[in-house]
């Protein structure tokens, strides 16, 4: 008879389980009793949105002057060759381009003369070393400066005299392949 004991009581209707609809209703109905909660939930739903809109904006704003700076640079590259092909058809201007290839020839072999010197190779190797160095430097530079801003947010650092040194970082738009 321990069955009988679990048992419901005669004339009871064994309770319901809810269906989704009425979990849904319930739902909202008490959502609008904490509206904490909604805010809450729809604040974070319109950040998101704004700043998904904010960001599809910047691209867009981005794409637009990067293909305006691509178009500008075409425009010039043509321009550039209408003005060459002034000179170029130019009787008087081919006429004084002779005498100036004349004297050219001669100029450039009294430089060759002078850069054959031992005096000159010396001093143009000791500009390519420091050409080289300053290269090295400035690369590992600027790798400690973008650490540097990285971690400060900031475009200057503080000297040991106590001054500040600013610098700039650069970002480019290479040019889109095709």
């Amino acid at each position: 008879m321990s069955s009988t004991k679990n048992a419901l009581p005669q004339g009871k209707n064994p309770p319901q389980l809810q269906d989704a609809q009425d979990l849904a209703i319930d739902a909202l109905s008490e959502s609008s009793k904490n509206p904490k909660v909604v805010e809450k939930d729809t604040s974070e739903a319109k950040e998101s949105d704004d700043f998904a809109q904010t960001l599809h904006s910047l691209e867009s704003v981005i794409e637009s002057k990067a293909t305006k700076v691509m178009d500008l640079k075409e425009k010039m590259s043509e321009k550039s060759q209408m003005v060459k092909n002034i000179y170029e058809n130019d009787v008087a201007f081919a006429e004084t381009e002779a005498v100036k290839q004349e004297a050219v020839q001669a100029h450039k072999q009294r430089q060759l003369a002078i850069e054959e010197t031992a005096q000159v190779r010396s001093l143009r190797d000791d500009l390519r070393q420091f050409k080289e160095e300053i290269k090295d430097l400035e690369e590992s530079l600027s790798n400690h400066l973008i650490n540097y801003h990285q971690l400060t947010n900031s475009t200057s650092f503080d000297t040991s005299d106590g001054d500040q040194w600013e610098f700039n970082i650069k970002a480019k738009v290479k040019n889109r392949k095709k």
